[in-house]
């Protein structure tokens, strides 16, 4: 007597359906987790050394036009430098930490399609029309999210970078993809769109250099005038502190205009960025001690006053004339 098949048991049932789409779906959703982590983990290094590259390429850079790199040691440290790279790096990672979850979420979705025998045409399809249409009645918002995220990789400006944005200009306080804030001199603080950033104007990234330019009477001692102002940012240039923003030797240049009004000089010298300023206040103030001092005076600015004479009113009637007080005198 042959003996009977054993029955199929509940656990070998289970065992052959979890081992068919079950099992390729956690597989897909373990793989799918772990290509998300390792992304993120490759997007955080990338970011972090291309801000710490980047900050290295320019420290080199700058120890190459200084004289010194004392200074360039303390700009590494300054507060606007470090949150201009912090922010930059967390905006780069976060859009593209976006980008990576996109990608593998994708992904997922197309195993996910193939385990069950989904179909995605239609899908496909109708993503497309929404796409379209989003397209359509967002294009200035997707412009705004795509002009930041070149302008961050590009590194066009920063936090505390002073720039000119054609409409609005100032210090930069917040950069978004969307938006960059900017105080102006006067207080008010501008939401500009990065989208409508057509060119930049960066007056404080790499370098700076501040223009002090005198005018002197055209009879004044020209070649003395000259020696002044090259005394004068010789002396900042020894100065403790201001010394540290100089990036290079001064340039004095005569006869840059000559009018009626008197003779143009102009000095010239590379700073650290954004000191440019306080540079330029002190120049002025050591060429007005020095030039009075020698006695020598700045010129004036021509002025012509114009005097015009009131016409003789009408002559009341009775009145005596000129012709009756001469008779009567």
């Amino acid at each position: 007597m042959d003996d009977a098949p054993a029955p199929v048991t509940w656990i070998q049932e289970f065992l052959d359906w979890f081992l068919g789409a079950p099992l390729q779906t956690l597989i897909a959703i373990a793989a799918a987790v772990v290509l998300l982590a390792v992304a993120r983990w490759l997007v955080a290094r990338a970011v972090r050394s291309i801000v710490e590259g980047g900050a290295s390429v320019r420290s080199k850079a700058g120890n190459l036009l200084t004289r010194a790199g004392a200074g360039n040691l303390a700009a590494e440290s300054n507060p606007l430098l470090v949150a201009r790279r912090v922010q930059r790096a967390e905006t780069m990672g976060s859009v593209l930490r976006s980008t990576a979850g996109l990608v593998v979420g994708i992904i997922l979705l197309t195993a996910l399609a193939n385990i069950y025998g989904w179909e995605l045409g239609p899908l496909v399809a109708s993503a497309g029309v929404v796409g379209v249409a989003l397209g359509f009645g967002a294009q200035t918002l997707v412009k705004d999210f795509l002009s930041g995220i070149f302008m961050l990789v590009e590194d066009q400006y920063g936090v505390g970078d002073v720039v000119d944005l054609g409409e609005a200009s100032g210090v930069v306080e917040a950069i978004g993809l969307r938006v960059t804030q900017i105080r102006d001199l006067s207080g008010t603080l501008w939401y500009v769109r990065n989208g409508e950033v057509l060119r930049v104007g960066n007056m404080t990234q790499g370098w700076s250099k501040a223009l002090v330019e005198v005018l002197v009477s055209p009879d004044a001692d020209v070649p003395r005038a000259t020696a002044l102002l090259r005394t004068a940012a010789q002396e900042v240039a020894e100065h403790e502190e201001l010394g540290r923003l100089l990036l290079a030797e001064a340039d004095v240049t005569a006869y840059e205009d000559l009018t009626a009004e008197g003779v143009r000089l102009r000095l010239m010298v590379k700073t650290a960025p954004a000191q440019q300023w306080l540079v330029q206040r002190e120049l002025r103030a050591r060429i007005r001690d020095l030039f009075a001092a020698e006695g020598l005076p700045l010129a004036l600015p021509r002025r012509e006053v114009l005097v015009e004479r009131d016409a003789p009113g009408p002559v009341a009637e009775g009145a005596p004339t000129r012709q009756d007080q001469s008779s009567t005198g």
